[in-house]
């Protein structure tokens, strides 16, 4: 039986803004995206009114607080939960204001750092003091890297408006389609890839980008047959492009997204952790996900490396 319904590992960081092209993307890694991205629609919300608590501060090791930053790895291209501002400089979305908010919890200054997705956990605990770009947990993920929960999130396809080129989301077969480079959405479709080749179909067309925003770019250019995202990043790509795309199906595998920790960090597991709950308890949260439109992924309680399938 073709395996087109993807089984998650989990669903993965993924993004897509406007389709304009900009410049400098703010402050960068040396492996930054030079992908596109476009004006905002909405604007962060303000998160000046989180102050520090002095209790959960403390639970940070010196490895964090030393220079009085909280350094964050993002990769910019995944509206709405991380992309660029209108001045193609500031990283923006509902993940972009919660680590402003953990910031503040925190009493240091939130430094976000713009890199590719697939290089993001690599340097968890050298370059990064924690990655927040929509990760969800996976067992070998897990392997490299401690999770604190913070929201779910589904799967899904776009295409065209009108669907041009009849696409059956049982069927990829064939097709041409567009994910993004390293995450477990290019995982799952090179193993949907294989089944088509063990079945005797034609091969699927892999078109994997740096950048979400290019695979998006390349379905509405007619380039790519279909793009596969999380379900925020469809329902935003949709809104955005102005009705050249439409979700192909529902949404499916809703899984957990987590804020990435350095492998055996426990005082800073555990400091993310206590900040994000507090966000959750306190309202902070909710009146950020409710900002972005995207509070149906909300979660009561922020776990540590919580049960996943794998």
């Amino acid at each position: 039986m073709l395996f087109t319904r993807m089984k998650t590992i989990a669903a993965a960081a993924l993004g897509v803004a406007m389709l304009l092209p900009l410049g400098a993307c703010g402050t960068t890694d040396e492996a930054t995206d030079s992908g596109n991205s476009g004006s905002a629609t909405i604007g962060s919300y303000d998160v000046s009114g989180v102050k520090k608590d002095d209790a959960i501060a403390k639970l940070l090791p010196e490895s964090v607080t030393k220079d009085g930053k909280l350094t964050i790895g993002t990769n910019p291209s995944y509206a709405p939960a991380e992309f660029l501002d209108a001045d193609g400089k500031t990283q923006i979305g509902y993940d972009m204001d919660l680590a402003r908010a953990l910031g503040n919890t925190f009493g240091l200054e939130t430094e976000i750092v713009s890199s590719n997705f697939d290089t993001i956990i690599p340097a968890i605990g050298s370059k990064y003091d924690l990655g927040i770009a929509a990760f969800t947990i996976t067992p070998e993920r897990m392997k490299s890297v401690d999770f604190v929960s913070y929201f779910t999130a589904g799967m899904g396809y776009a295409v065209k408006s009108g669907n041009p080129n009849k696409v059956d989301e049982n069927d990829l077969c064939g097709l041409k389609v567009a994910v993004e480079t390293g995450t477990v959405e290019e995982e799952a479709i090179n193993e949907t890839a294989k089944q088509c080749k063990a079945d005797g179909k034609k091969d699927i067309e892999i078109q994997s980008s740096k950048q979400q925003t290019d695979a998006t770019t390349a379905v509405v250019t007619g380039k790519a047959d279909v793009f596969f995202a999380d379900s925020p990043v469809v329902g935003y790509a949709i809104a955005q492009t102005d009705g050249q795309l439409e979700q192909l199906g529902k949404d499916f595998d809703s899984v957990p997204n987590a804020i990435a920790v350095k492998k055996g960090d426990t005082a800073t597991v555990e400091a993310v952790q206590k900040a994000m709950q507090k966000l959750m308890d306190d309202g902070t949260y909710d009146k950020i996900l409710k900002h972005w439109g995207v509070e149906s992924g909300a979660l009561k309680t922020a776990e540590v490396n919580p049960d996943v399938e794998g």
